[in-house]
């Protein structure tokens, strides 16, 4: 059954090609996305999958219900884009000013329904249930998946699979890790309240620019001397704005950042640290200030049992010199969510080609991947339904 799936992937490859470049000329923001879900739903019912729309905002999820009995799995592709303006010249450059798929979502929607076809076609071999998750906003804390959940987008759901294409790995590689894969990613805000005033007179003020900046050298420490230097973490002050003209002293400045961890002690760690420096700072300089934490993804931590089934599924579509073991990572993913609720792994699909101009990182205005990288996804994840079910069929 595998090869006729791996034939009729083949064949749709230029279709998952065309749906993800009109996906990438009409890419739109999270929690605003409004024609991808509709052609989405609309797609995987001309298919006859049972689909629920708005599930948990603008999320959409389908059924793929197999003929013969047994458990369910579920696949998560996510389809927001970020606001970003795109500098490729491609002809299937984005049509949207300031926005564009800079992060592969579009090569993940294309690939899952590509997935969803060839699964639906098979049904009558199908041994149970899989579950198609199509997920908005996954860019933008709080992110689609956790109303997706409280929606009940995983009621009845045994295991999950989702991956990321990726310009980091080579196109035709899988990247996979057992256990911790991507950290917690939080929010946080400093308001520095000082005092303005002329230039000429510094000691009539309270500079809150001078405070700011003796701040963020304070904040360096934290990470440094505070915390174990076995636990990965990391304080990254990614803002800093006060003022607007060069002779006056501010009144107010603020500074933003981000808070990578994988330890929930030392995430606690690491917000009372913050409180201690920005109070004591301030108390020196006789500055006052408001500070906000925001937590945002939990750290995405993959089960092994599902991790051990996936890499045997890339043994079967990939050779075994593209497949590899690869470290933790410090960015924030929430497909973390889905991992809380029920076993199943995040992967990494290569969609690097320097040939093509598909090297540029994730976010970046002229980011681009080999697309030959979806039909490799694609196989991985139509192997890895099809092993699951075999495999809890016969238990």
């Amino acid at each position: 059954m595998l090869e006729q799936m791996y034939q009729r992937l083949r064949e749709l490859y230029p279709e998952m090609v065309e749906r993800r470049r009109h996906f990438h000329m009409n890419p739109e923001l999270s929690f605003q996305e409004v024609n991808t879900p509709a052609t989405i739903a609309e797609y995987l019912t001309s298919l006859g999958i049972e689909v629920k729309t708005q599930v948990g905002g603008n999320g959409v999820v389908g059924y793929i219900r197999g003929e013969l009995p047994g458990k369910t799995v579920a696949l998560r592709a996510d389809f927001d884009a970020l606001p970003i303006q795109d500098e490729k010249d491609v002809p299937y450059k984005s049509q949207v000013p300031g926005v564009m798929h800079a992060c592969g979502h579009d090569g993940h929607t294309a690939t899952l329904l590509a997935v969803a076809t060839v699964l639906q076609e098979n049904r009558k071999q199908l041994k149970g249930t899989v579950v198609l998750i199509h997920q908005f906003a996954e860019e933008l804390a709080p992110g689609g998946a956790k109303p997706m959940i409280e929606a009940g987008c995983l009621d009845g759901v045994d295991a999950i699979f989702g991956t990321h294409l990726s310009s980091s790995f080579p196109v035709g590689d899988i990247g996979y890790r057992s256990g911790p894969l991507m950290a917690a990613s939080d929010k946080f805000t400093i308001e520095l309240q000082g005092k303005g005033g002329h230039g000429a007179a510094p000691q009539e003020t309270i500079d809150p620019i001078a405070v700011g900046a003796v701040l963020i050298t304070n904040l360096q420490q934290i990470v440094s001397r505070r915390i174990n230097p076995l636990k990965p973490a990391v304080v990254t002050v990614g803002s800093f704005h006060a003022g607007e003209a060069f002779n006056v002293i501010a009144d107010t400045a603020t500074i933003q950042g981000t808070v990578r961890t994988y330890d929930p002690d030392v995430q606690d760690t690491i917000i009372a640290e913050l409180e201690r420096v920005i109070k004591g700072t301030c108390e020196a300089a006789g500055a006052t200030y408001r500070f906000d934490y925001a937590k945002g993804y939990p750290a995405l931590i993959n089960h092994p049992a599902e991790t051990a089934l996936l890499v045997e599924a890339a043994r079967q579509t990939v050779d075994e010199a593209n497949l590899y073991e690869i470290e933790p990572m410090m960015g924030g993913e929430d497909f973390a969510y889905y991992l809380q609720h029920v076993p199943g792994t995040f992967f990494y699909t290569g969609a690097r080609n320097e040939e093509l101009g598909a090297s540029y990182p994730h976010h970046h205005p002229r980011f681009d991947i080999d697309e030959r990288a979806m039909l490799v996804a694609a196989k991985v994840m139509v192997t890895a339904v099809v092993m699951y079910l075999e495999q809890d069929s016969r238990v």
